[in-house]
């Protein structure tokens, strides 16, 4: 079966609670501290498989979560690194955010890696603690948490050439002609209800890879048929073959075809009417009028299409016509490097900003309700997770990171006092001014 989308939840690692230990030596006090760093939680990262064709993998199974990180140990040995969850998608994936419906990346070379959401960092153990005036830490911070969020993926068929045209032209056909793709064949409407894949090789050296089109009928940018559905498969071909019946077995219009195609083609979200195209006018071998060929001829070359009468029934014509692409190509390739080297040297200048390196939206949110003055935020958040509420050591350790982040500052313009109430999550604390003195 082909799934084109799909969508998942990630969760990466959390990271390892950092320990309070101690040595056990005689004359030193408390042993010394010896707590171990709790290790880092594993990530989550998306690889372009070459050998992966659908998102089938992704229909069934929804939540992916990386392995935690250790905790740390005693004698100031580090927990261990949770393993990073490689996941892997097939060459032609977006991976988008659901949240704010934007493109992360678009994964189009075998190989190519994204690192969607980073695992926690570990926490500290009580070695990392010892001063001077600190011999004896009785306190380790909490490991982070790990990123989570819920991700899009799309996939676009990567292909050089689009096969596009009417039900029941030949599309199937042809492939099946051009190329060893064994598509279904029949004679009636909408026999191909996925995109087939076949890879041309031809007489003269060159190789291309050509995608089926199906389901792209009248109406079809408005989700007619199932055009919505695969129109955007479209998007990656750099030449397109639009194929016709110009003998017109079903009473339709050859000329009239091509321009209602074309036109669903122009009203999609990306003008796909302006890729090169040719036109194969197929079942050549059946044609009764010549004067009505000689006219559609006439009529697509005043509009500058190239027109090659060939029938995939009997291989006439898809010579030339593989001959024609491959020029096409060429050319389509040599503007794709030109673009390719100006968006090169502009990366260059551009800073590349990671999905989870964006930066926090505010790291602290500061604000007075029923006279309880509330803290909100990503530092926050992770101070109260490495909070140890029985440890004065730790208590004094969270008071000096608030402090030296401004958060007091701001406290006290809004105009807290001893003993007012502040809450950070779901946990309430008594201000205190100097809790140095206590």
């Amino acid at each position: 079966m082909f799934i084109d989308q799909a969508e998942i939840q990630l969760k990466a690692g959390d990271g390892g609670n950092g320990i309070v230990a101690f040595r056990r030596e005689t004359f030193v006090p408390d042993g010394g501290p010896s707590g171990g760093d709790g290790g880092k939680g594993g990530d989550i990262i998306f690889e372009a498989d070459s050998n992966l064709r659908t998102l089938m993998d992704f229909r069934y199974k929804k939540k992916y979560e990386a392995e935690r990180g250790e905790d740390g140990k005693n004698k100031n040995r580090f927990g261990r690194q949770g393993k990073d969850l490689i996941i892997k998608v097939p060459c032609g994936t977006m991976v988008i955010s659901k949240d704010s419906d934007r493109l992360l990346i678009d994964l189009t070379e075998d190989g190519q890696q994204y690192l969607v959401t980073k695992g926690g960092q570990g926490g500290k153990g009580n070695a990392r603690f010892k001063t001077s005036v600190r011999q004896a830490p009785q306190f380790a911070t909490a490991g982070e948490k790990g990123e989570s969020t819920e991700i899009i993926l799309k996939l676009k068929l990567i292909a050089d050439v689009g096969l596009v045209g009417f039900p029941n032209v030949g599309k199937s056909t042809l492939l099946s002609v051009i190329t060893d793709a064994q598509p279904k064949i029949a004679n009636y409407h909408f026999t191909t209800l996925t995109p087939n894949l076949g890879v041309v090789r031809t007489q003269w050296g060159n190789s291309f890879v050509v995608a089926d089109i199906p389901g792209v009928i009248e109406g079809a940018h408005q989700g007619v048929g199932l055009g919505l559905d695969f129109l955007r498969h479209i998007e990656r071909t750099r030449v397109l073959i639009h194929v016709v019946d110009i003998a017109g077995i079903e009473g339709r219009d050859p000329s009239e075809d091509f321009d209602r195609l074309n036109e669903e083609l122009k009203q999609y979200e990306i003008d796909l009417s302006n890729r090169p195209q040719i036109i194969a006018a197929n079942k050549a071998d059946l044609i009764s009028g010549v004067e009505i060929t000689d006219q559609f001829i006439e009529d697509m070359q005043a509009k500058g299409y190239k027109v090659i009468l060939i029938s995939a029934a009997t291989g006439m014509g898809t010579d030339e016509l593989l001959k024609e692409v491959g020029v096409l190509l060429e050319k389509e390739e040599e503007k794709d490097k030109a673009v390719q080297a100006i968006n090169e040297k502009e990366k260059q200048t551009k800073k590349v900003i990671r999905f989870s390196d964006q930066e926090e939206q505010g790291r602290f949110t500061v604000y007075k309700q029923n006279n309880i003055y509330h803290l909100e935020g990503e530092l926050l958040r992770k101070l109260i997770y490495s909070l140890n509420l029985d440890s004065m050591d730790s208590l004094l350790h969270f008071y000096r990171v608030l402090q030296k982040n401004g958060v007091i500052k701001e406290l006290k313009k809004l105009g807290i006092q001893e003993g007012d109430t502040v809450k950070i999550m779901d946990i309430e604390f008594d201000y205190v001014e100097n809790p140095e003195e206590y």
